[in-house]
């Protein structure tokens, strides 16, 4: 036989249960209530990204060619053009930091002021812009990790320059005192902590007029003169990335010059007379005539070309006169430096100076026209020679 049924519980014994159950949640109560709150989440700038996880391979690094455009210049402009500036925007630099001895500083400025000068000429806002971007590579894992080795990179290679003027000889180029402390003083700002907020955190650029095949595969952030710059997408192309620190240790640059002129006199560009092609050419909508009828031939505009000084002035005029076939509007003028080839007309006076040959076809708006720069054509046999410039 079952025994009799329990008696029901008192109400007193419910509550001491509650007063139990307090007694034993209280401590995590007021754990919850006087803990430290969590870290607060930091947003990214509206310029970054918090991707932590970098591509398999980066497009345009240290390893890369020389930049060489995939179109001729004026379809490069308009491709250019049609390239929308990324959202992002450069991104907020962060100042430099230099740590080194008197003698990498030396070095460090002179390298960021030659590369100033051979990519910008010049020009202020050009120049601290191209210094922000060699700056910007120092610190980043993908490049050298001194000022002059990401200067020079790659320029012991044939085709390995990451500036193309230390690989088209143009280091054999002498810049005026006066060119050179202009640009010593924005590289010593530079090294100082001062930054180019127009280009932030960009790691690559290039002029308007070419088209290099990564160009589509970074975001472009900034135009300053005729320089378009980029920066890489996701966390790499971020501020955050630029964590390598510098250390000094500048290598010598005058031994890096040397060895880039070197390589460069190894494997020269094609001048007019091996190649029988302009290195640039522009089409009569670009040049100073505008009021002229589009030329007839393919022949017409004006071309840009290498010359050498040892060009037979013949042989450079009968060049000329088969690029410049037909009725149109033609003229070919030459330069012995690849960089001191400008990107449009009319020419600047840095781009007379430096002219050493130029030639204008016989068209029914006059006769044939053939100048000489004599100083690096002595006495040629045909023409006449260009007027001294300073």
């Amino acid at each position: 036989m079952d025994g009799p049924a329990p008696e029901p519980r008192a109400p007193r014994d419910a509550a001491a249960l509650l007063a139990f159950t307090a007694l034993i949640a209280l401590p995590f109560l007021l754990l919850a209530l006087f803990a430290s709150p969590p870290a607060p989440v930091v947003e990214p700038e509206a310029s970054e990204t918090s991707v932590t996880v970098a591509p398999p391979e980066l497009p345009a690094t240290a390893k890369d060619t020389v930049i060489l455009s995939e179109l001729d210049s004026d379809d490069a402009i308009a491709r250019n053009e049609l390239v929308a500036f990324a959202a992002i925007g450069p991104g907020k630099p962060l100042p430099f930091a230099f740590r080194g001895s008197a003698a990498d500083r030396l070095r460090a400025r002179d390298c960021l002021a030659l590369a100033g000068m051979a990519e910008a000429g010049n020009d202020d806002a050009g120049q601290r812009a191209v210094m922000q971007v060699v700056l910007n590579r120092v610190r980043h894992p993908a490049f050298a990790k001194t000022v002059c080795g990401a200067v020079f990179e790659g320029s012991q290679r044939p085709t390995g320059c990451q500036f193309s003027f230390t690989c088209d000889g143009s280091l054999a180029r002498r810049y005026p005192d006066a060119a050179w402390n202009s640009a010593r003083a924005r590289a010593e700002a530079m090294l100082n902590g001062a930054t180019e907020p127009a280009v932030g955190n960009a790691t690559h650029f290039h002029a308007d007029y070419v088209y290099p095949w990564w160009s589509d595969q970074l975001d472009k952030v900034a135009r300053v003169g005729p320089h378009l710059f980029f920066r890489w997408r996701g966390f790499w192309g971020s501020r955050t990335a630029l964590s390598a620190s510098y250390g000094g240790n500048e290598p010598d640059p005058l031994r890096l010059r040397e060895t880039a002129l070197t390589v460069a006199e190894a494997n020269p560009l094609p001048t007019l007379l091996q190649s029988g092609t302009a290195v640039r050419s522009i089409t009569s909508a670009a040049i100073e005539r505008p009021t002229e009828a589009a030329p007839a031939s393919p022949g017409a505009g004006v071309h840009f070309v290498l010359v050498g000084s040892g060009d037979s002035p013949e042989a450079l005029v009968e060049r000329a006169r088969s690029l410049c076939t037909g009725e149109g509007y033609c003229r070919v003028q030459g330069w012995s430096e690849a960089r001191a080839i400008p990107a449009r007309l009319p020419l600047d006076d840095e781009a007379r100076r430096t002219l050493r040959f130029s030639f204008v076809a016989a068209s029914a708006g006059g006769a044939e026209a053939v100048f000489f720069d004599c100083r690096t054509f002595p006495a040629p046999a045909i023409g006449t020679c260009l007027p001294a410039r300073p």
